[in-house]
């Protein structure tokens, strides 16, 4: 199938729709299995949804723009020169973000030169890797449910009733921030938290509120997902 279409594609100067749609199609489909992937591995407090349908839009882009290349070098210029004026700017937090969007444009650009096993092949190993990665010693060991944030007066009483109810209802919990607010008369922290089994989040706020001295308590779950 792959070898007839790159044939029509070569015998032809120009492609026809059905080869373009097919292309563009594919270049979906692969880049769909890569947001998904993406979003079955991540492991953070929130991710965003504007990033994950950009893995997929960007690689129909990728698709698109070489195939309006194709073998002609003034469009290539012409194209590098309009894309010049656009300036991406999105700073990337994460390392592997960056990852999975050059494989979307990899994904993209393989289709957009029809070079349809490479991009499947490719598409297939690179999801396959996340997988094994993430389940792998090398994956993260544990994950949180939340971020919990709040500040406290420099007592020792409340640190002792802080402490108590961390390990009443947390399974996990670990200090992210520490700092020193109101001119070094409070402490304000930060923590990633994970519940114990049947132990519920209302509960455990209120037992927080209760607490002699704190103030600006907030809690952000990781299951509200938001977009950054």
């Amino acid at each position: 199938m792959f070898d007839s279409v790159i044939t029509v594609h070569s015998a032809a100067e120009n492609a026809s729709v059905w080869t373009l749609i097919f292309t563009i199609l594919l270049a979906f489909v692969l880049s769909t299995l890569l947001a998904y992937v993406y979003q079955k591995t991540f492991r953070g407090l929130s991710y965003s949804r504007n990033y994950i349908q950009s893995i997929v839009l960007i690689s129909i882009i990728a698709a698109v723009v070489i195939q309006s290349v194709g073998d002609s070098m003034s469009r290539g210029i012409g194209i590098m020169a309009a894309m010049s004026i656009i300036r991406f700017r999105t700073n990337f937090k994460d390392p592997r973000d960056t990852l999975f969007m050059f494989a979307a444009l990899a994904e993209g650009i393989s289709c957009g030169a029809y070079a349809f096993p490479v991009a499947i092949v490719g598409t297939l190993g690179f999801s396959i890797a996340s997988i094994i990665l993430y389940y792998s010693p090398l994956g993260p060991n544990s994950y949180f449910d939340g971020m919990l944030r709040f500040n406290l007066p420099l007592e020792a009483e409340s640190k002792k009733q802080l402490e108590f109810l961390l390990d009443k209802y947390c399974r996990v919990f670990a200090l992210v921030t520490l700092r020193e607010v109101s001119q070094g008369k409070r402490l304000d922290y930060a923590y990633h938290i994970k519940l114990r089994k049947k132990m519920n989040y209302e509960d455990f706020m209120i037992e927080l509120k209760a607490i002699s001295g704190l103030e600006g308590l907030s809690l952000m779950m990781q299951e509200a997902t938001v977009d950054l």
